[in-house]
């Protein structure tokens, strides 16, 4: 590295370290000196001087070149062990361009994959999935990618560098180490699967089926119940205890939990096989929970999630995980199962929270109807009575309320009892009372916003629980086995007080909402649903005045016809049919009254209409029974009940739509067969 060096006199002080250079000047202080005192000292004092300049000179450029040389030794060795620690490492270890050409492979990743055909292919896909990275995310952070390669499960890491003198190029440099994870998954799988999942079971109907045997038959009957559920759950190892005449609470390994959902939870209908003397088929709920991090925490989210399962009729199971919920079979009709002593003291506590409120909002769902709307006015008169001020929050659109809105409109007690969000909001203090009707989903109200500013709720409504629930009601009236909510709002006003008169309005609202509901009491009636008409019409509601006003108009029923004529049968009996006229404010109504038509027809067994309005594709489901249309429709983000549901899909044409319903329709029937 000498040959480097400068050689030029004008560079001679650069060869020279700064304390030479003192040294030398001291030297030469001195001889000038030395010269001045004595005149014979200076030819001797500048030979002196020029040699300890020469020999500083050669001593700095010795001493810089030994350094050189050490410091290419030391880089020398450096490299020599990096090269071979990369040859020989232990991990395989592979250097690769983005275009696909290997630069370089260590030896363990020549032993590694020398038998495997396709690795090149693996590494193909590889470096294409990265470079995709690189040029969506830049290059700055570390590669970590996972890769399967014949049934061992690889983690790569590495870095990566853009290649040199290339600045316009795209191409790129791939340090890759592949690390076997196999094992480690193994192990982790095992530990995972050897988990606890705790479940809860409830025979749904125990009581209906204990009253309806003979006494001597009775403990053999609950024998071969009791003997189907231990058989299921201890075939798996598990444990199980019996809380109640007919609850129990189960323990199984988290492995067993893939095989219950494989088989949808097969007890669900094995247990139906047990003959009882009336043909009653027998029903459970079930809930399990996966979550949590102590067994009690299992236990309580076990005990939510059967909350949700009783409130969507029983007869399934439901799997709470990774704060999701799944769902199981449900394809039982449900089965009145109210006692009116709940009924009475459900109906105190809602009085004793109105008296407790300095107001009351009452609110229903998104494209309020005459369930909703009379249900909401039932609760006006019920707050009325006890004296507080009360508004419904609303801004009805289309017909969905047919005449009856012109009806209420032309009243003058109810002048400004209908308002909107913006005035409810000034209305709003820490003692409002929100009262939410005909709905118990958080998305599915008119007003969301009002539920994050209003603390004290009362929810009342009869559809069939969603995870999507609203969570803090201080009382909650969720019956799934109810007509309507306008059944559960007339039990509400017999009980809460004696003094309560309905307005005449409010009588024929409450009956509307039932009869709509119930398609003229033709579907999911009940004992109780006739007992909250009968006492509605004491008021004297006018039956044929109240159905007119929900008669479709002659325009409405050509439209009808031609979405009925334009059907499209898929499973022999399920029919599809799309309103294409997009933007009509009163496509729900035509769709829900399409969807009932569709089922007068002798072999249609459940029907769907479609049409898009305000950037969504609603969707009204019914069926007479053979076919769950809640459980179709809730897989699209919707829900409702056995024989009436319906849906909302956002950025969706009506075309993708439609392919997106065929598809759960076929997964549902996939799933029963």
């Amino acid at each position: 590295m000498g040959e480097d060096m400068p050689k030029s006199n004008g560079n001679i002080l650069k060869n020279i370290t700064a304390k030479s250079i003192v040294y030398i000047l001291v030297i030469g202080f001195l001889s000038i000196a030395l010269c001045v005192y004595d005149l014979s000292w200076i030819i001797p004092s500048i030979i002196i001087f020029a040699i300890v300049v020469v020999y500083t000179i050669w001593s700095n450029d010795k001493r810089k070149e030994e350094l050189e040389n050490h410091i290419q030794d030391i880089a020398s060795d450096v490299s020599s062990t990096s090269k071979d620690n990369l040859v020989n490492t232990p991990i395989p270890l592979v250097i690769i361009k983005t275009d696909g050409n290997i630069i370089w492979r260590s030896k363990k990743f020549t032993q590694e994959f020398q038998d495997i055909k396709d690795i090149s292919n693996n590494l193909s896909l590889l470096v294409k999935e990265i470079k995709l990275d690189i040029e969506k995310n830049g290059m700055d952070k570390e590669i970590v990618k996972q890769i399967t390669i014949e049934n061992k499960i690889y983690k790569i890491r590495g870095s990566v560098t853009k290649i040199r003198n290339r600045r316009k190029s795209k191409e790129y440099t791939l340090f890759l180490y592949f690390i076997d994870e196999t094992k480690y998954n193994e192990l982790y799988d095992t530990y995972m699967n050897s988990k606890q999942c705790i479940g809860m079971l409830i025979i749904d109907n125990y009581e209906e089926i204990t009253q309806v045997i003979l006494p001597e038959k009775k403990p053999e009957l609950l024998a071969k119940i009791e003997k189907a559920i231990i058989d299921w759950v201890v075939d798996t190892g598990g444990l199980i205890i019996k809380t109640e005449k007919d609850q129990f609470i189960f323990l199984f390994e988290r492995k067993y939990l893939v095989e219950f959902e494989k088989n949808r939870f097969s007890i669900l209908d094995e247990i139906k096989k047990i003959e009882v003397e009336n043909k009653m088929p027998i029903t459970l709920s079930i809930a399990v929970s996966d979550e949590g991090n102590t067994n009690y925490e299992k236990y309580k989210n076990a005990l939510n999630t059967m909350d949700i399962v009783l409130g969507r009729g029983g007869d399934q199971a439901a799997v709470k995980a990774n704060g999701k919920y799944k769902f199981y079979g449900g394809k039982t009709l449900e089965v009145e199962k109210r006692t009116k002593v709940k009924a009475r003291i459900v109906s105190q506590s809602i009085a004793k929270a109105i008296e407790e409120s300095s107001n009351v909002l009452i609110m229903g769902h998104k494209n309020i109807d005459i369930d909703a709307m009379g249900s909401a006015l039932g609760m006006y008169r019920l707050a009325k009575s006890l004296d507080k001020k009360c508004n419904i929050v609303s801004e009805p659109i289309g017909k969905s309320l047919g005449k009856f809105l012109d009806v209420l409109e032309s009243e003058e007690e109810y002048r400004g009892v209908i308002i909107k969000e913006i005035s409810a909001n000034n209305l709003i203090d820490e003692n409002t009372l929100l009262v939410i009707v005909d709905t118990h989903k958080s998305s599915y109200v008119e007003f969301p916003e009002l539920l994050e500013k209003i603390d004290r709720k009362i929810i009342i409504d009869h559809h069939r629980k969603s995870p999507d629930f609203i969570e803090g009601a201080i009382v909650s009236f969720h019956e799934v086995y109810a007509s309507s909510a306008a059944e559960l709002v007339t039990e509400v006003i017999q009980y809460a007080k004696d003094d309560i008169t309905l307005n005449l309005i409010e009588a024929e609202g409450l009956y509307g909402g039932i009869m709509v509901d119930t398609k003229d009491f033709t579907f999911k009636t009940g004992v109780r649903t006739f007992e909250a008409a009968a006492y509605l019409r004491k008021y004297g509601v006018d039956i044929i005045k109240v159905k007119k006003w929900f008669q479709a108009d002659l325009e409405s029923y050509k439209i009808i016809s031609k979405i009925v004529r334009d059907v499209e049968i898929i499973h022999e009996s399920v029919a599809i049919s799309v309103y294409d006229n997009d933007d009509d404010e009163n496509s729900n109504l035509i769709c829900a009254k399409a969807a009932d038509e569709l089922l007068t027809i002798s072999d249609i067994t459940a029907s769907f209409v479609m049409a898009r309005f305000e950037d969504m594709v609603h969707i009204s489901g019914r069926s007479i029974g053979n076919v769950n249309v809640q459980v179709i429709l809730e897989k699209l983000g919707g829900g409702g009940h056995i024989t009436l549901a319906g849906a909302q899909l956002e950025n969706m044409t009506i075309e993708e739509a439609k392919e997106e319903l065929i598809s759960k329709i076929e997964e549902y029937f996939s799933e029963v067969e």
